[in-house]
This record gives structure tokens, C-alpha cells and sequence, in this order.
């Protein structure tokens, strides 16, 4: 039922032989796009906050400041980490649909894959189906942003907000795995529907690991390798059923 597991298996396995070629670059590219973001982060953390809780606004706002600042700043420092993993996916989706396929052929070598496209052809859908998952966030994240900037609800849509995140992050990786198998992006979260709470503690796996500082920048891989042991051992099964 919890399975962040398949996470911590996948950090295991990002330098086993046959996947370091498809986990350097990723790598490289998470780092990069982690120091900028992080930089912006810094720099626009406490105008997000004077922004929400004023600093001059009486015993009152000052009360306020004490109680929500812990969640607020949870709030934010994951709306950078998830930015930072949008931008990274974007990039780094090509690579991670290899990956993806290397790991399964390494948990079966009598694995049947479908064929695969032209590297062209495949660099492009990769890079469109990000656009659509990204498409998909943003209609359902935008909304709870706004939320929670209404004091009254604020705190309830912040929670809601990190539990979506830890869907979309399983949706996000699995993802790879599934787009193997040639599943269109309905029938991805149809089938991770079918166990939405497995799903969500798998993201909740990946949301923790991008929040520790340097092993976040293996978070990438680690995930779509988790993913993919995730579809492997739990997703497959029910899917032919």
C-alpha cells in the first residue's frame, strides 16, 4: 500500500550496468536546473511571504506569521521543486523513456517491448507529452494557487495542493513505463486510478526525495526507474486482468 519503496529501489539501481549511460546526462541537467531555481527561490521567498502575511500587520498577523509560516514555507519551497521537475522532465524526457525501457528489459530480459520510433520522432513525443502533462497540471495547480491565497481556505487548499503534487509526480514517471506500452495518457491514469492511494505515496516518495538537498538531483532517474519496478511488479498484473 505504501509504495515511496519503489522510489528507494530506483536510487539503488541509477549506476547498476546497462543504465549509467541514460542516468548521466539527466543527471547534468537536473543540477543545472536545480541550482537556478533554487537561486530564484531564494531570492523571491520572502517577497512571497510579506506578499501573504505582511510583516507590519499588528499581534493578530503576527500570530498568524507564527502558526502558517511552517506550512507556507512547505507550500514554497515545493512549488520550486516541482517547477524545477517540470523544467528537468521537459528536457530530460527523451533519455528517460530509454531508461525506462533499459530497466524493464533488466527486471525481464524476455520482455516485449513495442517498437520502437526514429530517435527524431521519439524526441518530439516525448517532448509533446510533457506539454500535455504539464497542460494537465496547470488546470488543476493554477486554481489551488489561487486558493491559497484566500486566508480563510489558504491552508486547507495548500494541503489538497501537496497532495495532487504527489498524484501528478506518480503520473509524471509512470509515464515512461506505460508510453512503452503504448498507452495514451487517459489510459496512464486509468490505471493508476485503479490504486490512486498506491499512487499518490509513490509520489510521495518522489516529493520527499527532491526535497533532500543533493540527492535530489538523482530524483529524476530514481523515479523512472522506481516507476518502472512500480509498473513492473504492481501496475502490469492488473492491467491484463
Amino acid at each position: 500500500m505504501f509504495d515511496f519503496k519503489y522510489v528507494l529501489r530506483g536510487l539503488g539501481m541509477i549506476f547498476s550496468p546497462g543504465l549509467k549511460r541514460y542516468v548521466i546526462i539527466p543527471m547534468l541537467i537536473s543540477a543545472v536546473i536545480f541550482v537556478l531555481s533554487g537561486w530564484i527561490g531564494y531570492m523571491q521567498y520572502e517577497v512571497f511571504i510579506n506578499s501573504m502575511l505582511p510583516a507590519d500587520g499588528g499581534f493578530l498577523i503576527d500570530l498568524l506569521r507564527w502558526i502558517l509560516m511552517p506550512l507556507f514555507f512547505l507550500a514554497f519551497l515545493l512549488l520550486v521543486f516541482y517547477g524545477y521537475t517540470i523544467v528537468a522532465n521537459l528536457i530530460g524526457a527523451p533519455f528517460n523513456s530509454k531508461l525506462a525501457e533499459a530497466v524493464a528489459k533488466k527486471l525481464d530480459s524476455n520482455v516485449t517491448l513495442p517498437e520502437s520510433d526514429p530517435f527524431l520522432k521519439d524526441v518530439s513525443k516525448s517532448i509533446f507529452s510533457e506539454i500535455r502533462k504539464l497542460s494537465y497540471y496547470l488546470l488543476r495547480a493554477i486554481p489551488l494557487l489561487i486558493m491559497m491565497l484566500i486566508p480563510v481556505i489558504g491552508p486547507i487548499a495548500t494541503i489538497i495542493w501537496i497532495i495532487f503534487s504527489a498524484w501528478f509526480l506518480a503520473v509524471e514517471y509512470t509515464a515512461y513505463p506505460l508510453e512503452n506500452q503504448k498507452l495514451l495518457f487517459k489510459e496512464q491514469r486509468q490505471v493508476l486510478g485503479k490504486k490512486r492511494f498506491s499512487a499518490i505515496s509513490f509520489g510521495g516518495g518522489v516529493t520527499l526525495l527532491l526535497l533532500i538537498p543533493v540527492i535530489n538531483l538523482a530524483a529524476m532517474p530514481a523515479a523512472v526507474i522506481g516507476a518502472t519496478i512500480y509498473w513492473h511488479e504492481k501496475l502490469k498484473n492488473q492491467q491484463s486482468a
